[in-house]
């Protein structure tokens, strides 16, 4: 399997996370601060949004942080619907699947720039592989913690691992 068809299954399974995440979010609770200093759901997702857009918009071409991105103004909590949010959310993923797609191999090796500091693609590739994880985490974590008991489960249930290797493996104890 390629670097490129690789690395786009990876971005796709934490894209996958986040959607299933915030499905499960009420919407009031998408605006949930733990305090006045941390992010709420919406405002993670429209940081990753803008961050999308800046690095993957002329990708080969353009600097990663664009002069019209407004960063700082990611992190304003704004009281967007959940349509809104959701559109953000898939506005971003968009952009980044569309530069992904059109790449090849051969350039990996070729040099992109992110706030004026020399990549390699395959560098700045793996930087925000880094970044949207992190975000994706701390969604899916403000997300169950807003879910409570009626939370589903994104990975191997808590106290289920062996009923999980028994269905996956055939037993218990592998």
């Amino acid at each position: 399997m390629s670097y490129l068809v690789s690395v786009r299954k990876e971005f796709l399974r934490y894209k996958s996370l986040g959607d299933k995440a915030l499905a499960q979010v009420p919407d009031e609770a998408l605006h949930w601060q733990y305090n006045e200093e941390s992010n709420s759901i919406a405002t993670t997702v429209k940081h990753i949004s803008g961050n999308m857009l800046s690095r993957w918009t002329n990708f080969l071409t353009e600097d990663g942080e664009k002069e019209w991105r407004q960063r700082d103004q990611e992190f304003e909590e704004d009281k967007t619907t959940r349509a809104e949010v959701l559109a953000r959310w898939e506005e971003g993923w968009a952009c980044l699947f569309a530069a992904l797609d059109a790449l090849k191999e051969e350039d990996l090796s070729r040099t992109v720039y992110i706030r004026a500091e020399a990549h390699t693609v395959m560098e700045a590739i793996n930087r925000q592989l880094a970044h949207y994880p992190y975000h994706v985490g701390q969604i899916v974590y403000l997300a169950r913690m807003q879910a409570g008991g009626k939370w589903t489960s994104l990975s191997i249930a808590k106290n289920r691992s062996e009923e999980f290797n028994k269905d996956k493996f055939g037993n218990a104890s592998t």
